[in-house]
């Protein structure tokens, strides 16, 4: 059975995307993984609410608590490690995470990001993607690297930026194909249908297809 930590910061849809895919799709039966736990560095994190209605454990590390980000990312790793994931996912995570623990978990952390990066990294996507007049904006699921939302593209989302779009329009469209993408890539890596390899993503039974929604 593969385990999954997921890592989050605030509402939680991407979380509930990723507990209701596994439920209706019987995870458990057909796939062997499961959510093992939800931690937080946020206390006031809807995602938590949601993480418990789903009977996952979840935990609260305040990031405030600690006096430098060395600190803070040392007491998250040791929380993860004591329910010895296969994958620790970031569904909405909003820290910026140091070296030494992406080094820690390499291989097994991935996040998504709401742009097709390499464009617009950061934050604010939905209105750079509109300030810069794309008419294709989406979704990322990518391996974490040292590098903020870089790292090894696993797989993407794409959406039309349409007449009129406002950044709440666009991000909910947006938000819709995320809900879609990440369960997905979960699975393939619990699968271990997709690894990242000195840098680079390697496929197992996926045709190139799979690797990118389109809508």
């Amino acid at each position: 059975m593969k385990r999954i930590v997921c890592l989050v910061s605030g509402r939680g849809s991407n979380l509930e995307a990723i507990l209701r895919t596994a439920e209706s799709e019987r995870w458990a039966t057909n796939v062997p993984a499961r959510v093992v736990a939800v931690l937080s560095n946020r206390a006031d994190a809807a995602a938590l609410a949601i993480a418990r209605m789903h009977d996952v454990p979840a935990e609260v590390i305040e990031h405030q608590r600690f006096p430098s980000r060395e600190a803070f990312d040392a007491r998250l790793a040791e929380a993860i490690d004591a329910h010895a994931p296969d994958a620790v996912v970031l569904a909405g995570f909003m820290r910026v995470l140091g070296a030494a623990f992406v080094a820690r978990f390499a291989g097994r952390l991935i996040n998504i990001h709401p742009s097709l990066l390499p464009a617009f990294p950061g934050l604010a996507t939905h209105r750079q993607a509109l300030a810069a007049g794309v008419r294709v904006h989406g979704a990322t699921v990518h391996f974490v690297s040292g590098d903020v939302d870089g790292g090894a593209i696993i797989a993407q989302a794409a959406v039309a930026v349409l007449p009129g779009d406002s950044e709440e329009t666009l991000a909910a469209r947006v938000l819709q194909r995320e809900h879609v993408l990440l369960p997905r890539c979960v699975r393939w890596l619990c699968e271990d249908r997709v690894t990242c390899v000195d840098g680079q993503v390697m496929t197992r039974d996926l045709p190139p297809a799979a690797l990118a929604l389109l809508g």
